[in-house]
Formats: structure tokens, C-alpha cells, sequence
């Protein structure tokens, strides 16, 4: 993964992002999709076409994603970074968080392709898993308001 991280601060987020921070911190669905749970992990499928995004969620399991597909993503991350990253077909990375840690962060597509990751959670980690809600899928898209470009 090739990455560009801006330090701006949340102040400089549009507003849209800004409030639906607020709105979805303690969010648990980390994928568009819930492909599979069982008693030890939940599965996720992320598919973003350009443009679209996967809202703020909130990982507090050990987990790891794979990106099924090469493409281009913003990420707006809870400390108010930025990151602009390139993913290869085939990358995946690893985390762990001990008790009470956590990330929150959205995921848009700003390439030209469909970009697609498998995410597994991992539900014995330190923390106990979030609840998932109504099963909505949190995805907004061009046709649902296309975020402003932040450049």
C-alpha cells in the first residue's frame, strides 16, 4: 500500500463528514456486506464503486482486510488524518488492538475501478465485538451525494 497522509484536523472536513462522525462513531459494521459470522469470526465484503464510500465505523476486534482488486481510496481517520492510498490486488494487512483501543475511519473510492476487500474479524480479541444494528448497508454513493473533493 502506497499512502499520502495530510494532517489537517477534523475542523477542516467538510461538514457532511463531519456530522456523520458524530452520527456513526460507534459503528460496527466495517463492510458493506456480512458475508458470514460464526462463533469465532465475522467475514465482511467491502465493494466500493468510484465514488462511493463506506460511512465511519469502528474497529475494536483483531482483524485483517485483503484487496480482492487494485484501486485508489480516501480514508478520513478519527484524528482528523487523511489518507489518499494505493492498494495491489492481493495486499492485505493485519491488526490488533489490546482492551479499550480502537480506530475509526471511512473508506472512499476515488479511483476509476470497483475497489473490493475481504475483511475477518476476529471475535475472541480483547474487546468484545460491537453490536451491528439494523443491518443497513452504509454505503453512500454519487446518486446519494458524492462527497466534495477535499484537495
Amino acid at each position: 500500500m502506497n499512502a499520502n497522509v495530510t494532517e489537517k484536523g477534523r475542523a477542516a472536513w467538510p461538514e457532511l463528514i463531519r456530522k456523520e462522525f458524530e452520527a456513526n462513531q460507534y459503528n460496527g459494521r466495517v463492510g458493506t456486506r456480512l458475508l458470514s459470522e460464526t462463533k469465532r469470526v465475522r467475514v465482511w465484503e467491502i465493494r466500493l464503486a468510484p465514488g462511493e464510500r463506506i460511512g465511519f465505523h469502528r474497529h475494536v476486534l483483531d482483524y485483517f482486510w485483503t484487496a480482492v482488486t487494485p484501486g485508489r481510496a480516501r480514508s478520513h481517520a478519527e484524528n482528523g488524518t487523511i489518507v489518499e492510498a494505493v492498494y495491489s490486488a492481493g495486499e492485505t494487512r493485519h491488526f490488533v488492538y489490546g482492551k479499550g483501543e480502537h480506530k475509526i475511519h471511512d473508506l472512499e473510492n476515488v479511483g476509476d475501478a470497483d475497489l473490493w476487500f475481504t475483511t475477518v474479524e476476529f471475535l475472541d480479541s480483547s474487546n468484545a465485538p460491537l453490536e451491528l444494528g439494523d443491518g443497513r448497508h452504509d454505503v453512500a454513493s454519487s446518486e446519494r451525494g458524492r462527497l466534495p473533493n477535499e484537495a
